[in-house]
Parts: structure tokens; sequence; C-alpha cells
């Protein structure tokens, strides 16, 4: 991978996550100064889980079978930059439902496809270990250059600055997106069931399973950390240093990834992100304090970063050649699309029906159960293929 690539790379990272800077920690609050309640927000932010389950499989199956990731790629971030301004003329819950559907089911293909181009260029020079974590990093910084600008000018100027913010950044995204390029892919024609010869493999259902339940406990996080925060007193900027300080966390660990990989298996850092994961969410319910929060949000390092570089090298064990684009879709559904959605509407239950930090004691105990499933994989006995 030429150094413009990397480039470009990265700073694709570096915008598609500054988008989801804005969208994590303040979509929730735009929409409660819109005059939503708490279910209706819930909803609505689980359109970004919800979009998962068709639209990442259904975008990585045009990729194999077009054999042409970028192309997908650069179309859909100009789609999105042109839905995105809708927002300026929405008023009305139903006309927020949909936009969020929309815009989302064309910017679920975006992170399964670009990393999947990521990963098949840099395992075409057997570099993955070495240089992924330093370009996936730059989205890490771009969420957290995102958090604490934003959270600066909502905090001074209001809210109401939201829409022109994920404007300018989703135009930027689509410019970048020409800037993209991967190694050729081989042409190959697409096998019926070869996919499904994968999927019965158990150690690749127990996989799937973990990264479902891991992503089911971060849903609460997503959805309502920066309202559980607001309401412990916090405002708008300082919610945006908390966010900004577990991405901080999780760039570390980006940075650093090929000394923990090298020397570790996949499936032993996974475990051990599990582990991480039940203390974190735990520390959050139980002891809201601001020290303690402050640890609990280092803790990202694991629960999302770690968790984030041994799944999807994982992923390279199963998912190789063709089915690769697939995989990472596959992935992306059954986590982020199935995971997050079950997850986010059963916070907002809870949220509702009981108290807020019972919202954490659920993510716990699914990170819990993630790590019961993934003790179920065999001993690898194979070397890993590359692409």
């Amino acid at each position: 991978m030429t150094p413009s690539v990397r480039w470009a790379f990265g700073s694709f990272f570096f915008l598609y996550f500054s988008y989801v800077g804005l969208v994590s920690p303040y979509a929730s609050l735009f929409f409660l100064e819109k005059g939503f309640n708490v279910i209706e927000i819930a909803v609505l932010m689980s359109m970004l889980q919800i979009t998962r389950i068709i639209g990442p499989f259904s975008w990585g199956w045009l990729a194999d079978y077009l054999s042409n990731r970028i192309s997908i790629i650069r179309f859909c971030a100009c789609a999105a930059a042109l839905v995105f301004p809708c927002i300026f003329y929405l008023h009305s819950y139903m006309g927020f439902f949909v936009w969020m559907f929309v815009l989302h089911t064309i910017l679920s293909s975006l992170m399964p496809l670009g990393e999947s181009a990521t990963v098949h260029a840099l395992f075409k020079d057997s570099s993955f270990d070495k240089r992924y974590g330093r370009l996936r990093l730059w989205g890490s910084i771009g969420f957290i250059a995102m958090v604490l600008v934003a959270g600066e000018l909502f905090q001074r100027r209001g809210i109401e600055l939201y829409p022109m913010i994920g404007t300018i950044v989703l135009f930027a995204l689509a410019l970048v997106a020409f800037r993209l390029h991967e190694p050729r892919m081989e042409r190959r024609k697409m096998v019926k069931g070869e996919l499904l010869v994968v999927l019965l493999n158990p150690d690749v259902r127990w996989f799937l399973l973990s990264g479902f339940l891991m992503i089911f406990a971060h849903a609460s996080l997503y959805v309502f950390y920066s309202l559980y925060l607001s309401n412990l007193g916090y405002n708008k900027f300082q919610i945006g240093l908390f966010w900004a300080l577990g991405v901080s966390a999780e760039v570390l660990f980006f940075y650093f990834q090929s000394k923990v990989l090298s020397r570790l298996d996949a499936e032993v850092v996974l475990q051990a992100a599990f582990g991480v994961g039940v203390i974190r969410f735990a520390l959050i319910a139980f002891f809201p304090l601001t020290w303690v929060l402050i640890l609990a949000q280092i803790m990202h390092a694991g629960t999302f970063a770690a968790h984030h570089s041994a799944g999807t090298k994982l992923l390279q064990r199963w998912f190789t050649g063709p089915l690769q684009a697939r995989g990472q879709a596959l992935m992306a559904t059954v986590s982020y699309g199935l995971g997050g959605t079950l997850g986010g509407l059963c916070a907002g239950w809870i949220w509702d029906s009981s108290q807020p930090r019972d919202v954490f004691v659920m993510s716990a105990f699914a990170c819990g159960l993630a790590g019961m499933a993934i003790q179920k994989l065999r001993p690898r006995r194979y070397p890993l293929r590359k692409s």
C-alpha cells in the first residue's frame, strides 16, 4: 500500500468517524431539543443499527458480485452527502424517522466495504498487524476531534448547529472517497452455497454470537450514555470530553496493536475484551463518580479497540478472497445490526420502566455471555490464510 493510498484511507476513516463522533454523543441531544421523548429518541437512534441488518450484507454481496468495492463506496458517500441536508426541512417525527432510515441504510455500506478494502490491501503485502491499527486510529482521532469541537460549539452556540456540521463532514467524505484505491480483486464467479459452507462451521457461529452480544452491550453506551451523563449534571462540553477520553484510549491501542496481535491469538484478545467489558459497564452502573467514569472510559481501549482489531483479524480465518466483503458485512449485520438494534430497544425499555443504571447492568451481563460464547472456539490447527 503506497503512502498516498494510506493517506486516502486514513482520511476516509477520519471523516467517517468524525460523523460518528457527531451522531453518537449529540444526535440524542438534538432530538431531545426537538421535543421528542425518550422512547421516540431510542427508536430514532436505533435506525443506526436497524439499517445494518440488511444494508451491509446487501452492499457486500453487490461488491463481491461486481468485484468492485471502491465504486460502491464512492456512490454511497455521494448519496449520503445529498440526503443529509434534508434535515434542514424536517419538522415531524415521521419525517426524521424516514430520514434516519434512508441516510443510514446508505451509510451502512461504508465501514464494511472500507474495512474489507483496507484489509485486502494490507494482507496483499503482509502488513496487516503492522499497519491496520495505524490506519484505523485516524478514525479514532476524527471521532475525538469531532466530539471536542462540536461539544464546545454546542455549548456556546446551541445544538442547532448539528445539521450544518453533519452536512460539511459528509460532503468532505464524498470528496475523499474518490481518492481511494485498492489492489485489483480477483474476478471469480460466485459459487452457490460457498458462504453457507463457512456458516456451517460452529466456530464461525460462536464468533458471530459473541460479536452480537458485545454490540448489544454497547448499544446502551451509544444510545443513552450522553443522556446518562446529562442526568448526572455534566454539560455538553464535559460529555464530549468523556467520549473523547474513551476514544483516546482506543487510539493508543490501535497504535500499539501490532505488539498485541503478534504475541497473542485473536481469541485470547477477544476473551480479555469481554472481561474488561463486564467490569466497565458495572462501574458505570454502580459507581457514577467522576474518577470512576474516567477509568471506565479508558477501558474503551479493550471493549472496542481490542475487540474490533482481534475480530477483524479473526474474520480472515474464514472469509477470504471473494467472501471477504460479505464476511465483513455479515459481522456488521449480526453485531451492529441485530445486536445494536435489540440492545438499543431493550435499553430504551429498561430506561423507561426501571432506572438508568440498569441499562448498564444489562450491558455487563451481555459482555459476560459474549465471553462464554468465544470460549467455545476450538483450538486453531491451521495457519491464517491470506486473501
